[in-house]
């Protein structure tokens, strides 16, 4: 697909201008003709552009941009180390102008643009980090190391964090790095290494951000780091990964959404990436983050002065009122409840995610295939604002000619009706995203037995409200909490198992978290506390299974023993430690323990059925664990010998009538043939 098959064009702003600058394309004829004279009569950095790049230009529209686009990216590799400067910096022009063009020309996506963009970044990045390496080593700096060492960077990653890590690049965006080290590459060395790596770091920020006769690269960012206030720019992976186990903060998990490796030892970097699952992907739901999201949006907004009415004169189209961080927001902070639960929510890029929220009842789909539209419209308006003057701008015109010019750039034949349409799409992503974020008005308190006032001020005292946070939260959810306990057939009671339940909670965010964002689980708890104090008991000790109510088959019939034990063999097999198996094996057992004590309380299923559904519990959790013990034994003291063994359920088990306290009763039977001993690291 060439230029000559271009679906769409601006409407040049100054067409004698446009038409001045094509001339210098003879090659240009006919569509492409158009393309160049709105391009360079609507912005004037495309203009610059053109006539810089007029004679590579001329058979570029000739060819497929896709095609144009690898060439230029194949051939900075093998540059020679005192051209790289100048060689990377036209790179940057060329693909700035083909991808500006194969944009305005509808020839390409706004995925295929952004994809465009951070290609370049990555591919620049990588190249400058190696030909950096390649110089310390040869100078003596980095010990031990080779010159073959420079293919890996000798163990220094460059993390893409933001719109590069989604691999959505805006056109004139700086780029987010983080900057990292394999430490345990320089046992006993790892002063000196620092020392280099901290050099090439800098080497990298000036090689791609400084501005030359050439222009520049790309303006990079290193603050994302930990504590960059504080820190170098290039720090270890064990720093690092300390920082964030211990200190690490809700918007660094929200970050790291978007992270990979993009250049140096990208193996080093997957690595790393994924010790910081723990911390990025919370194995409960985390609607603790709702909170931390939406104090950060008040943040943004009191520090621009971005509260009021939407007025679109000068508006910020990224961090404004409906803008484009809202719906950033909106997804990652979706992402951050559930994807530690579901890794099929850990997506990079924002409208995948917002689709695979939708596909998993996290978003109703209506509202996330709204917020898709708003979004790629919004970003092409960014885009648009961005290629006019090469600026790292987010803010609509201040006047009306600067309006006028805008919408001839997005081929929109009236201003007025082009700004009607944007100001509606701000108006509805405002809506959208702030009834999710804005917390719950307390309602009225309701009036509970005098005896239970004592108990209700105890609470306080308790360890899960011993922090401030806690507190605010607690206070939200207590209006429906406190009706719902009043509503019960014996109030008092129900306020005593309540109390035994928030007495028993080591912590109370997460869970006054789940509350807020999920009312009918209060219901919920209310009830249990009503009508069965010992399942209270087991909540608090439990909370997290409160976790598996809200997915859409809590209430769905009883699968059967295989079918849970096909689905426990599944997340197993997620998993690669074994004490992490186990961990994960408790987790699904006590909330597949706790769905059947609710279908029982709710008169879903008879004692007679919930004590066979007790036993295939248990059973599925034995077959599905046997072969994962058998597999870590072995690799202690050999397979076991023989014809194997065999597990029987003896007693309440073996009668398929378990109750929800019941102990296991089993007997192991094994054959050993004739041997009598294993063969492994420590025969048994």
């Amino acid at each position: 697909m060439t230029f000559q098959n271009m679906t769409r064009c601006p409407i040049p702003y100054d067409p004698a201008i446009g038409a001045e600058v094509a001339a210098l394309v003879p090659a240009a004829t006919g569509p492409t003709r158009q393309l160049l004279i709105a391009a360079a009569g609507t912005s004037p950095y495309l203009a610059s552009l053109i006539g810089r790049e007029a004679g590579w230009l001329g058979p570029a529209l000739l060819c497929d941009p896709a095609d144009t686009l690898a060439t230029i990216l194949s051939s900075l590799p093998a540059t020679p180390p005192d051209h790289l400067s100048a060689t990377l910096r036209q790179a940057k022009r060329r693909t700035a102008l083909l991808t500006g063009l194969a944009d305005l020309a509808g020839l390409w996506s706004l995925d295929q643009v952004t994809l465009a963009l951070s290609q370049l970044a990555d591919c620049a990045v990588h190249t400058a980090v190696q030909h950096l390496t390649a110089g310390e080593i040869r100078r003596g700096k980095l010990p031990g190391a080779q010159p073959a060492d420079a293919e890996t960077a000798a163990g220094l990653v460059v993390l893409a964090m933001g719109k590069l890590g989604a691999g959505e690049l805006n056109y004139s965006s700086d780029i987010d790095l983080i900057c990292l080290y394999d430490e345990t590459r320089y046992p006993g060395q790892q002063e000196a290494a620092r020392a280099a790596f901290i050099r090439i770091v800098r080497g990298l920020t000036a090689l791609l951000s400084d501005q030359t006769d050439q222009g520049y690269v790309f303006r990079t960012d290193l603050r994302l780091r930990p504590d960059a206030a504080v820190t170098p720019v290039c720090l270890s992976m064990a720093a690092a990964e300390s920082y964030y186990e211990s200190v690490g903060r809700t918007w660094e998990r929200a970050a790291y959404i978007k992270a990979r490796p993009a250049g140096g030892d990208l193996a080093a970097g997957g690595r790393f990436l994924q010790s910081l699952v723990p911390f990025v992907w919370r194995k409960h739901l985390d609607f603790a983050a709702i909170q931390d999201a939406h104090d950060m949006r008040l943040r943004i907004r009191d520090h621009r002065g971005y509260h009021g009415p939407i007025v679109l004169e000068a508006h910020d189209m990224k961090l404004g009122r409906g803008g484009i961080r809202e719906i950033e927001f909106f997804t990652q902070t979706r992402q951050l409840i559930a994807g530690g639960r579901d890794p099929d929510l850990r997506s990079r890029q924002t409208v995948p995610a917002l689709a695979a929220l939708a596909a998993k009842g996290w978003v109703p789909p209506d509202t996330a295939a709204e917020l898709t539209h708003h979004y790629r419209l919004h970003r092409e308006v960014e885009h648009r604002l961005q290629m006019l003057g090469d600026a790292q701008t987010h803010l609509l015109p201040a006047t009306a000619a600067g309006f006028d010019r805008l919408a001839c750039f997005l081929g929109e034949a009236s201003t007025g009706e082009f700004r009607k349409h944007l100001l509606d799409r701000l108006t509805a992503t405002s809506a959208l995203t702030e009834s999710f974020f804005a917390p719950a008005v307390p309602a009225d308190m309701p009036v509970l037995p005098a005896d239970s006032n004592a108990i209700i001020d105890g609470w306080r005292t308790y360890p899960a409200l011993r922090s401030t946070r806690a507190v605010e939260l607690f206070k939200r959810v207590q209006p429906r909490l406190l009706q719902q306990l009043a509503k019960s057939t014996n109030p008092q009671a129900a306020v005593l198992a309540f109390d035994q339940f928030i007495k028993g909670l080591p912590a109370g965010v997460q869970v006054f978290s789940l509350f807020e964002s999920n009312p009918q689980l209060i219901d919920l708890l209310v009830d249990v506390a009503a009508t069965a104090p010992n399942l209270a008991r087991y909540l608090s000790r439990n909370s997290a299974v409160l976790d598996a109510v809200i997915g859409g088959s809590f209430f769905a019939p009883w699968p059967g023993r295989e079918a849970l034990r096909q689905e426990l063999v599944g997340l197993l097999a997620l998993v690669v430690d074994y004490e992490r198996k186990l961990d994960a094996a408790r987790r699904w057992a006590k909330e597949w323990h706790f769905r059947i004590g609710v279908h029982n309380l709710r008169g879903l299923i008879e004692s007679f059925e919930a004590a066979g559904h007790y036993a295939d519990l248990a059973a599925a959790a034995i077959a599905a664990l046997w072969p994962e013990v058998g597999a870590e034994l072995a690799l202690k003291h050999g397979d076991p010998p023989g014809r194997g063994a065999i597990v029987l359920g003896m007693g309440s088990l073996g009668a398929k009538r378990l109750n929800a306290g019941s102990d296991l009763d089993l007997i192991v039977i094994y054959d050993a043939a004739d041997a009598d001993q294993s063969f492994g690291l420590r025969p048994l």
